[in-house]
């Protein structure tokens, strides 16, 4: 097995950035304002990428910039200024789809390794090794893969080409991202970073004679749900994908939250630290299997890497929600912990606590006092400072969380 791995995550903005280098990123993955696959999150300025890119260096996290749409050659003009600008901000690595693209960040950002992007479809050894020739330092496989087919792959490439995979989150009903359904019914293209998700709406049929009257094509009494992908998650199997010789565990999510980012973080960061630490006698903690659940997701499953597996949320359009975030910890004084209120809690309640790059835990809350003194029993004033005492100290940069009833 390869020595060196990484846990990968997505920043949409800086404050996901520096969540995911505090809860345990290896890397992180990124775009800037142009010539990525993301335009629902905010994405990086050149201010933002500079500062985004310095702290994580500072903090020894690697910074892979996207650059992954499929360019229409109007685009082009644009595309050297941004590679040389990426590379003189200090960018680890661009994530590549189109070849034309490649050439250019050889020529332009020469510093900056490739690599290949999962739009590039690679579900074989020739084609990575072609890629490879061409100056690609790493390849994105297809999530079309099976474990089988990703070993077979690494046995029939040269050594210092790495694999990454996704491993957890949003799964497109298209092959490696290549869709058109957005495109054609809402004009947005999918691969420019604009997908309307069309895939995840409810669907019913009308005959062209009687418009208006509709006629259910039903997989249950909710309604019928043609291409709604459950999510990926494949925390249970690490040793698996690392036997199998992927490099890089890439988390789905530059379009999700902070928080988001912070417990997928956590959570794979200490599953990989635990089996290169324990070896054969790995087994995952049962916390961290938790981990995966206490953020909004669709139905899990383990997608293409066992073979065929239902893939489909047939029962509804969204997602399953448990925990909310209730504060925030901004540090403490001598006899309480101090928050950032985001939900409402209240004095008795049991919070679940997760803090930066460890093991989550529960406390008590005894006591809930505001910014003048006065002891409050809730807290439903929205970013309200409030000082509370608890059973455990809560350490700084912890989220605070309460399990829904």
């Amino acid at each position: 097995m390869r020595k060196k791995y990484e846990v990968l995550s997505p920043a949409g903005d800086i404050d996901c950035l520096m969540s995911a280098v505090q809860f345990g990123a290896d890397a992180v993955y990124l775009a800037g304002e142009q010539f990525g696959m993301r335009t629902a999150s905010k994405n990086f300025n050149d201010e933002n990428l500079a500062k985004g890119i310095e702290y994580a260096h500072n903090r020894g996290v690697k910074v892979y910039i996207t650059c992954n749409i499929l360019p229409r050659s109007k685009e082009l003009a644009e595309l050297p200024r941004f590679l040389s600008t990426a590379q003189d901000l200090g960018a680890d690595a661009f994530i590549i789809a189109d070849l034309g693209v490649m050439e250019l960040a050889k020529k332009y950002a020469p510093n900056v390794e490739c690599h290949v992007s999962t739009q590039a479809g690679i579900v074989n050894y020739e084609t990575a090794n072609v890629l490879y020739n061409m100056g690609a330092s790493r390849v994105v496989l297809a999530r079309e893969l099976t474990i089988d087919e990703i070993a077979e792959i690494r046995a029939k490439i040269p050594s210092d080409l790495e694999i990454e995979v996704f491993v957890h989150g949003a799964m497109c009903v298209s092959f490696s991202g290549r869709c058109l359904i957005s495109s054609y019914m809402t004009g947005r293209d999918a691969n420019h970073g604009d997908c309307a998700q069309p895939c995840r709406w409810k669907y019913h049929l009308y005959e062209e004679n009687r418009e208006g009257q509709y006629f259910p094509v039903e997989e249950n009494d909710k309604g019928t749900f043609l291409y709604n992908s459950r999510d990926l998650c494949m925390i249970e199997h690490i040793p698996e994908l690392l036997q199998a010789g992927v490099t890089s565990l890439k988390i789905e999510g530059r379009a999700k939250s902070a928080y988001y980012t912070s417990v997928i973080t956590n959570a794979y960061s200490n599953a990989l630290r635990d089996y290169i630490r324990m070896g054969d006698s790995y087994t995952l903690a049962p916390w961290i299997k938790e981990e995966v659940n206490k953020v909004s997701h669709r139905e899990y499953n383990t997608g293409f890497f066992f073979g065929s597996e239902p893939g489909q949320v047939t029962g509804n359009g969204g997602y399953i929600r448990e925990y909310d975030v209730v504060a925030m910890c901004e540090g403490s004084t001598d006899d309480c912990t101090i928050i950032t209120q985001r939900n409402k809690f209240f004095t008795g309640d049991t919070l679940d606590i997760l803090p930066p790059g460890g093991m989550s835990f529960e406390v008590k809350v005894d006591e809930i006092k505001n910014e003048y003194g006065q002891t409050v029993e809730s807290t439903p004033h929205a970013m309200e400072k409030l000082y509370i005492k608890t059973d455990k100290p809560i350490p700084q940069g912890s989220y605070l969380r309460k399990k829904r009833v």
